[in-house]
This record gives C-alpha cells, sequence and structure tokens, in this order.
C-alpha cells in the first residue's frame, strides 16, 4: 500500500512569505519517510465546505513545479484537474512540462470541476454538467493525440485543434498516467474504463463499504467496455485523520487494500511539517504490513 500526501491548505503558517518553505519542508520530509505522491488542489478560491473561500490558495501546476524541484523520487499531481480551467492542448503542454522538468513524475489528475463560485468570480465559463463530461472526454482523447506520434488536427464538439504537435514529449512511456478523479457511477466511472490508468475515489465515514460499491461499478463498465479492470490503479482519499487514530486508520486502509486499493491520499489536519513527520514516525513505518 502507498501513501500520497494531499496538500489542500496553505493557510498554517499564515504568513504569505512562509508558505514557500513551509512546502518545500513538509515535501522534503514526506519523501524522506517514503510517502509516494504528492498532490493539490485545482482550485483559486478555498472550498467553503471547509473553510472561507478567502483563505490562502496557490495555483496548482505552478505549485508542483516548485514541488519538483525541492524533491527526487515522489509522483506530482492535480487531485483533481478542473477540466474548465484550461484548453485541452494547453493542459497537456502543462503536464509534459511537469514530467520532463520532474524526470518522469507526473501524473494527469482530472475531472469535471464543480466550484462555480471560483469559475464566476475569476470569469471561467460555467457550463452545464452534462457539458462538462463532454468536455472532460474531449480533453482526454486530446491529451492522449498529443501524447502520442499522432500531430495532426483533432475536430470535437467543443474543441477544435489544427495541430497537436508536442515536442518534446513527456519522459513517461507512453505518457503521464491518467488520474480521473470522482464516484459518478454513469459518467466518471465510465470514462475511468474509457480511457485512465487509475481512478480517485472518496472515503467517507461509512469505511470502505461504499469504496466497494463504486469498484464494482467500474468493474462493470470495464467488462462493458471491453477493459480489463485489474489494469486500472484504485486509488483513495482517507476520510479518517490518520494521526487522530493511527490503529484506526490502519484498520480502514487494510480494507480498502482487502478491495485492490494500492494508494490511499491523506490531507493535514495540523501544521504540515508536523503532519509530515508524525507521517513518517507513526503510519509509514507501520504501513509497509498492508497490501
Amino acid at each position: 500500500m502507498k501513501l500520497g500526501l494531499h496538500y489542500w491548505s496553505y493557510t498554517i503558517p499564515a504568513e504569505p512569505a512562509a508558505i514557500a518553505p513551509t512546502l518545500a519542508e513538509a515535501a522534503t520530509i514526506a519523501e524522506q519517510a517514503g510517502v509516494a505522491s504528492f498532490t493539490v488542489m485545482d482550485h483559486f478560491f478555498q472550498m467553503e465546505a471547509v473553510a472561507s473561500a478567502e483563505e490562502p490558495m496557490l495555483e496548482a501546476y505552478t505549485t508542483l513545479g516548485f514541488v519538483a524541484a525541492k524533491t527526487q523520487r515522489m509522483t506530482l499531481g492535480v487531485l483533481v484537474t478542473g477540466v474548465m480551467y484550461r484548453y485541452p492542448g494547453l493542459l497537456a503542454k502543462t503536464v509534459t512540462t511537469l514530467d520532463v522538468l520532474s524526470g518522469g513524475r507526473a501524473r494527469l489528475g482530472i475531472g469535471a470541476s464543480w466550484y462555480e463560485r471560483e469559475q464566476r468570480g475569476l470569469g471561467v465559463p460555467v457550463v452545464p454538467v452534462a457539458e462538462r463530461f463532454e468536455r472532460l472526454e474531449e480533453t482526454l482523447r486530446i491529451c492522449l493525440q498529443m501524447w502520442s506520434d499522432d500531430n495532426g488536427s483533432f475536430e470535437g464538439r467543443h474543441y477544435q485543434l489544427a495541430e497537436t504537435i508536442n515536442s518534446p514529449q513527456p519522459v513517461s512511456r507512453p505518457h503521464p498516467p491518467i488520474m480521473i478523479g470522482g464516484g459518478g457511477e454513469k459518467k466518471t466511472l465510465l470514462l475511468v474504463a474509457r480511457y485512465a490508468d487509475a481512478c480517485n475515489l472518496f472515503g467517507t465515514a461509512a469505511g470502505a463499504g461504499e469504496v466497494a460499491r463504486k469498484l464494482d461499478v467500474l468493474r462493470e463498465h470495464c467488462a462493458a467496455e471491453g477493459r480489463d479492470y485489474d489494469t486500472i490503479e484504485k486509488t483513495v482519499v482517507a476520510h479518517r485523520p490518520p494521526l487522530a487514530d493511527v490503529d484506526a486508520f490502519l484498520a480502514e486502509v487494510a480494507e480498502y487494500a482487502a478491495l485492490g486499493v494500492t494508494e490511499v491520499q491523506v490531507t493535514p489536519d495540523r501544521h504540515p511539517v508536523e503532519f509530515a513527520q508524525r507521517l513518517g514516525d507513526e503510519v509509514l513505518p507501520r504501513l509497509t504490513d498492508i497490501g
């Protein structure tokens, strides 16, 4: 079982000048402790569901470029890229750049986007949910084309590209892994079966049961699409804070492992440097016995 650090808040410490050194120290400690992946949110306002929208938030891919320069081994990605925030060709180029400069450590985490306050606030077009999913599928197709030998045109309903030149190509082969986030059973998990190398589901207070049900749905989509279910990596954002009760957290992780989950992401619930240090001391040594 791999552990991922999902860095979702820049509120601690409060001073803007302290954000960069804190981020660098937390990422470095996490990598040294054995954390396998480092992800950030694709938001420009903090989520209202967890805090004030006015709390500090950094642009995701700039942040990952900074973290790439401070680390050497962790996979780097956005959890998850909002499809409405970047034109697909430019997104493919952005992820390629991260992959090249990090030595092949980029992962494209992507989803349909949802936070309308920040979209309206910053002038990002707000479109119906059905259209967002259409754009998501076209974006996936464009990224895959740009990460291939085909540098010709792309004609979609929402996006038209005259050329899909992408030089240099990513270091990762055949391309940076694609991880689609979300548990929508009719559309999101269908797109996972069609296009993704990994899925990302959210754990709940109910435990592993809901994740098991979502994976059953994914299995059905894979059968209908002719996709080998076992070729898709299963990842979960943990609901239970790992440091509040380490034994309970590890027990829940073991339940996920039994379902075939190979990576669990955790979010800091205190100063991120302290969180990373305690992950290394209290959680990661015991995690190696699971899965």
